[in-house]
């Protein structure tokens, strides 16, 4: 099919056919070699032989049409199933305001959003973002987004590193962490010549006895969670933070924006870092996409990594936000950056704030209070079902749980997807439940299903 493209006086020009994309006709492509004194396209972008490509990718052409056919086909190949999982992303009710905001031009671009003479609007948002943080978390410094809870608590180790007054080599995790975020820390610690320990819970929370033995001097940081992988809510955080100031180890907290609305401030429990996930607000559960929190103390804000937005004053004496703060290589000298973490989640940062401001402090209070008693609930209706036990820990528990069953876990989760609902295995007889407003409404149809299985 011939391709045709109109001018402004609607005379019609034919399309360079060599590549579907390109708007430009053959002779606006011959004006512009000739402009810059190359023969042909090739000649222009000189790729080597060894790697040209030079074959048909066999891609059929097909319309729009058919590609949305074929899409929804194969969407609709997937399992309508009733997801009950967490461990790490949660699904949270999305206010349409955020799309209908966040999807607005000035805000959409294929490019990171922080020229201040052009971006003032998006900077803001970003520095609201942050305001956000720093209120949940008590500590004075957030940056402006980093990829997600595992880059977030990797930068966390490495500044650990950097700041310690002494030397040190050694990063302490709870023995439960996520192998995922542990594999992405081990990554960093690699090459940072950091070795990463774990240390291990007992009915939920940190053993602090275990702890004590295994923390000394050469400990760079402590880290733990509230909200636990499992779902506790972390009783002994304070006592940790005294473990690891005793060694002047840096205490490292991770958590996530709803919870931080409940619990306790990091900062009053003595946190130097807190990290974690802040796209439980703002996305759905995407199982992939992330937003990375992290906060520090004011002496660590120019180890920070990532970018800081800041106020300042137009020579006419407006109000303006720009970076303040970038220890990356590209800003600063090579020997005195960071990190080389090369770019942050603006737009979902942006999504995060508009849902957490939608919410207000309140609707964010609100939230955070129903996601324990759901789950209080979930548990005790589970812990009615014969042959489970739920939780298996006694603590309070923050959107999910995990249950003991008397048949193998592996059965268990196996039979109850049959059945449309979706658990974790997370032990030889342990399985993983998160209830949060979106799926709540179908607790009592998971109840009867487990009875079932159990029966």
């Amino acid at each position: 099919m011939q391709r045709i493209q109109h001018d402004e006086a609607d005379r019609t020009h034919e399309l360079d056919e060599s590549s579907p994309f390109a708007p430009q006709t053959p002779q606006e492509v011959e004006e512009m070699l000739s402009a810059i004194g190359a023969e042909s396209v090739e000649e222009l972008f000189d790729v080597p032989e060894a790697v040209a490509f030079d074959g048909d990718f066999d891609i059929e052409a097909k319309s729009e049409f058919e590609v949305v056919t074929e899409i929804e086909e194969l969407l609709g190949r997937n399992a309508d199933r009733t997801e009950f999982l967490g461990r790490g992303h949660y699904d949270h009710y999305v206010p349409s305001v955020v799309d209908y905001l966040s999807l607005r031009s000035e805000f959409l671009t294929s490019y990171t959003q922080y020229q201040p003479e052009t971006s003032q609007g998006f900077l803001q948002a970003l520095f609201e973002f942050q305001s956000m943080i720093v209120e949940l978390t008590g500590l004075p410094v957030a940056n402006c987004s980093m990829y997600d809870a595992a880059t977030a608590l990797g930068e966390a180790a490495t500044l650990s590193a950097r700041v310690r007054d002494t030397s040190g080599s050694r990063v302490l995790v709870p023995e439960t962490i996520r192998s995922e975020r542990r594999s992405v820390l081990e990554n960093y610690a690699d090459g940072a010549e950091l070795a990463v320990e774990t240390y291990p819970l007992a009915d939920g929370n940190a053993d602090l006895d275990a702890l004590a033995e295994l923390i000394d001097d050469d400990v760079v940081m402590v880290y733990a969670e509230s909200p636990t992988t499992g779902g506790a809510i972390e009783e002994r955080l304070s006592a940790v933070a005294t473990l690891a100031d005793d060694h002047e180890a840096a205490f490292c907290l991770g958590s996530d924006p709803v919870a931080l609305a409940l619990l306790q401030e990091p900062a009053a429990v003595g946190a130097d870092i807190v990290v974690g996930d802040a796209s439980v607000l703002g996305l759905s559960a995407s199982h992939g996409m992330g937003l990375g929190l992290f906060a520090v103390t004011e002496s660590y804000l120019r180890q920070a990594p990532g970018r800081l937005v800041g106020t300042s004053e137009t020579a006419d004496g407006r109000r303006a936000y720009t970076l303040t703060l970038q220890t990356r290589e590209q800003h600063i000298r090579k020997e005195r950056a960071t990190s080389n973490i090369c770019t942050n989640q603006a737009w979902v940062a942006l999504r995060t704030a508009i849902h957490i401001a939608s919410l207000g402090a309140s609707g964010l209070s609100a939230l955070a209070e129903e996601s324990v008693t759901t789950a209080a609930e979930a548990a005790a209706r589970l812990d009615d079902v014969d042959g489970v036990s739920a939780p298996v820990d006694d603590r309070h528990h923050f959107r999910e749980f995990v249950a003991r069953t008397d048949r193998p876990a592996a059965e268990v989760v196996s039979e109850l997807a049959e059945q449309g609902f979706l658990v974790h295995e997370v032990g030889e007889f342990e399985i993983q439940v998160c209830v949060t407003e979106t799926n709540s409404g179908a607790l009592d149809d998971l109840v009867a299903a487990v009875r079932e299985v159990l029966a």
